[in-house]
């Protein structure tokens, strides 16, 4: 796959398939981050079809869940009410989506990868969209996912480093922050060993 022309013609595409192409249950990395922490304000960023944010609802936090793609927050809204929970969920493009000022307690990035540019963008809007004590929760692939077959973009451009991220992130605190390899199963698009590199951090 190569990069698409059109992002939100091909992330349209891909989530028109009846099933969950990423599954209906959250990202581990994500399921173990926010173990400790109480109900608050959470804004999923490129939430996909829903998995994260519903589970964020099911956990009591008050959840948006922002994605470009239209069937995306579709079936987001269609799992969070088979699972009796409420997102505010949101078609945006997060190349000029607002993320306000002091506004979340938890701000999520599961594997939402995008262009240099706007990725800069998101992150500087994540440092001052959090609260006093809020945190940040990422997880995306690295440049040594090219090549493996097993999800991810396909050039390492639209990937992250933890380099990369700990200038990115300038005004928070990473208190985790690692590159490794490890299984992921999540849907039939995510599934193998994938490169990825995962961040907690506090504002």
């Amino acid at each position: 796959m190569t990069t698409p022309p059109d992002p939100a013609a091909h992330w349209q595409a891909r989530y028109a398939a009846e099933h969950y192409v990423y599954g209906t249950e959250p990202n581990e990395f994500l399921r173990n981050a926010v173990a400790g922490l109480p109900p608050g304000d959470a804004l999923c960023l490129a939430d996909g079809e829903g998995r994260n944010s519903v589970f964020l609802a099911e956990r009591g936090h008050r959840v948006t869940a922002v994605d470009l793609s239209a069937n995306g927050i579709e079936k987001a809204r269609r799992l969070a009410a088979e699972r009796n929970v409420t997102i505010a969920a949101v078609v945006a493009d997060l190349a000029t989506y607002d993320l306000g000022v002091a506004r979340w307690d938890l701000i999520v990035s599961i594997f939402a990868h995008t262009p240099p540019a706007v990725r800069q963008r998101v992150h500087a809007a994540v440092v001052t969209a959090l609260r006093p004590g809020g945190v940040f929760v990422l997880e995306a692939y690295t440049p040594s996912q090219i090549g493996r077959g097993t999800g991810g973009p396909a050039t390492a451009d639209m990937t992250m480093t933890l380099a990369g991220l700990t200038g990115e992130l300038a005004g928070l605190a990473i208190t985790h922050g690692l590159e490794l390899e490890r299984d992921i199963v999540e849907g039939t698009n995510h599934t193998g060993i994938g490169a990825v590199v995962q961040v907690i951090a506090t504002k």
